[in-house]
């Protein structure tokens, strides 16, 4: 097999249940895997996840031209981007290439697998909204994504209304679209940080995931729980992209 097909093996390391694979040389010690790490412990710690039974593999390759090559060979189906999560019955894997993003998009599909590591099903609006979420540099706000806010802040403006039930019947990534990422990320952001019971709904959500074959609807607790809760939803977003205006980043208070 041409060498551009196969995975990176170069150098290898594991750290717990995170196994790199890279074709270039990293130390133990490198800031990349430094931040995977710290990312596992601030997902897991902030959603409560039960212990991981699977561990996820990270395959890194030296450039876009070799990445792009293993995965038009190995996965033709699957559309032109940087990175991805894939996770079959045997394994986890994350594929990415060393470049000026390779750390975002890690952050990205390193959330993806660290979730499917403790979940036994995960809803397609939950897994891309909590990867948008901890996809934000650790520098930044928590969960801060500046573009979402900012672009949902006008969709507001022009009448736009979130419709989770609508957003959870979404199954396949191929039918999601900017919008829903948008609003996925705004349903985490504001559960989280908009409101004081969210997070207790979304970790206690999440247990149920851990033996469910079948996800039970999320927007059904949501609005049994939370009757307004679409319209305390643009009521955050609203707040924070003019906190984001005034001040820069600062995310407002629980209501």
């Amino acid at each position: 097999m041409p060498k551009t097909r196969q995975l990176p093996k170069h150098c290898e390391i594991e750290l717990d249940q995170l196994k790199i694979l890279s074709d270039i040389e990293i130390s133990r010690d490198d800031p990349l895997l430094k931040e995977l790490v710290n990312l596992r412990k601030e997902v897991r710690s902030t959603l409560k996840l039960p212990k991981a039974t699977r561990p996820v593999t990270v395959y890194l390759f030296r450039d876009e031209s070799r990445y792009m090559q293993y995965m038009q060979e190995r996965h033709p189906t699957l559309p032109a981007r940087r990175a991805f999560f894939i996770g079959t019955p045997k394994e986890l894997m994350v594929y990415a290439y060393w470049g000026e993003k390779t750390m975002e998009d890690l952050r990205h599909e390193y959330t993806h697998g660290v979730l499917h590591a403790s979940l036994k099903t995960v809803p397609l609006w939950l897994d891309e909204g909590l990867a948008e979420y901890f996809e934000v540099a650790p520098e930044q706000p928590v969960g801060l994504n500046r573009d979402h806010a900012e672009n949902l802040a006008i969709s507001i403006q022009n009448g736009w209304r979130p419709d989770l039930r609508r957003l959870e019947q979404i199954e396949d990534v191929s039918q999601m679209q900017r919008a829903d990422y948008q609003e996925a990320w705004a349903w985490i952001h504001y559960l989280l940080q908009g409101t004081p019971d969210g997070s207790q709904i979304l970790t206690e959500y999440l247990k149920t995931l851990h033996a469910a074959t079948h996800a039970p609807s999320f927007a059904s607790r949501v609005l049994n729980d939370q009757p307004a809760s679409g319209d305390r939803l643009t009521t955050h977003i609203a707040a924070l992209n003019t906190q984001i205006m005034q001040t820069g980043y600062v995310v407002p208070p629980p209501q």
